[in-house]
């Protein structure tokens, strides 16, 4: 897939409601399922509406989706196998079938705790499904696995129409997480503020969004091929970004009299905007694509450092500048240089 390619409206609606659709996924291939068991005539018709649901259920994002399918089709299979090799040991000894179904019952609970549950969870399912049945019917025993299979397909299948992609999940909430960011930069540095914004619960919400999207970086990097070492560093860039913007608000309110003299420094307030600025241009470039409109991004950030240094260098030469205002201009400076590390990395992710 285009890894830059435009999240339209109908993804984003998709994707913004998304345990909906999941939801609708499998209320839809259940009734189709059914209809086609019922058309077939298929015996023992319960097993692939069972299978139906145990299989789509848990499925998340495409990146998941090829793994866990050979695991569930390998769990099948070898529950199937296992079904069929009890019943017919239950033909010589039933004690010798319990010692087999001992053993593949211990396997299925080993492995349910490792890196394989969902092979691990089907084993014992299908091992129940073909030997729960009459002793020594073979016949039944092969159609209930038969019918585990094709459970198993048809899920596949209907997983496998317009799949859920992690990659677009992670834009859109990695966009979601700057444009917020904008929001409370916006409105804690506003001129127009007399006193202190209380937004710290919306801060707090951000690094909690962050944090969250760690689920979505092995999946995306399955789907995209891209190393967990570049989503690993846009994480890390990430939550320090949010903690640097909280130091820095920290810096700006320290005192009424350090904000004044903040608010009216003008090089101070075009760093603002332009910072304000590649915020909001990160998170359209992710929702969006143009990567290309990185360079613009990075060109204000390199004007805002310019200014900042120049400014960092008159408040180191005066004796009687204030903490907080010294404090706050090498917070910016810091800010900006994450930024521009921000949208190296998103370039390098999106243009792959």
């Amino acid at each position: 897939m285009r890894l830059d390619k435009k999240i339209s409206a109908l993804d984003n609606l998709i994707y913004s409601n998304y345990r909906i659709m999941h939801g609708l996924r499998i209320a839809l291939a259940f009734i189709l399922t059914f209809l086609i068991v019922r058309m077939l005539g298929v015996p023992e018709g319960s097993w692939p509406l069972i299978t139906l649901v145990v299989v789509m259920g848990p499925i998340s994002f495409w990146g998941n989706v090829l793994q866990r399918a050979l695991q569930r089709i390998a769990g099948t299979l070898f529950g199937a196998i296992s079904g069929f090799a009890a019943l017919w040991l239950e033909l010589y000894s039933l004690p010798l079938m319990l010692v087999w179904c001992g053993v593949v019952m211990f396997v299925c609970g080993y492995l349910t705790l490792g890196k394989r549950p969902y092979m691990a969870l089907l084993i014992g399912i299908t091992l129940g499904v073909v030997c729960g049945g009459t002793p020594g019917d073979m016949h039944t025993a092969l159609w209930r696995g038969g019918d585990v299979i094709f459970g198993s397909i048809l899920a596949l299948l209907f997983t496998s129409i317009y799949p859920q992609r992690a990659f677009i999940h992670w834009r859109m909430q990695m966009s979601s997480c700057l444009h917020s960011l904008s929001k409370i930069y916006s409105a804690y540095l506003s001129p127009n503020m007399v006193e202190r914004p209380h937004l710290e619960n919306k801060l707090k919400g951000v690094l909690t969004q962050v944090v969250k999207m760690r689920a979505l970086i092995a999946p995306s990097s399955k789907e995209t091929r891209i190393q967990n070492e570049v989503f690993e560093a846009i994480q890390t860039v990430s939550r320090n970004l949010v903690c640097t913007l909280e130091l820095l608000i920290d810096a700006y309110w320290a005192s009424r009299e350090s904000h004044f003299i903040m608010i009216n420094a003008k090089a101070l307030r075009s760093a603002q905007l332009l910072t304000l600025h590649s915020l909001e241009t990160l998170s359209d470039i992710l929702r969006n694509g143009e990567p290309d409109r990185e360079r613009d991004v990075m060109a204000e950030m390199n004007e805002v450092s310019s200014e900042l240094k120049q400014l960092m260098q008159e408040v180191s030469a005066s004796h009687n500048v204030e903490a907080p205002i010294y404090g706050y201009v090498w917070l910016s400076m810091e800010m900006t240089n994450q930024l521009k590390e921000l949208g190296d990395l998103i370039t390098m992710a999106m243009r792959r």
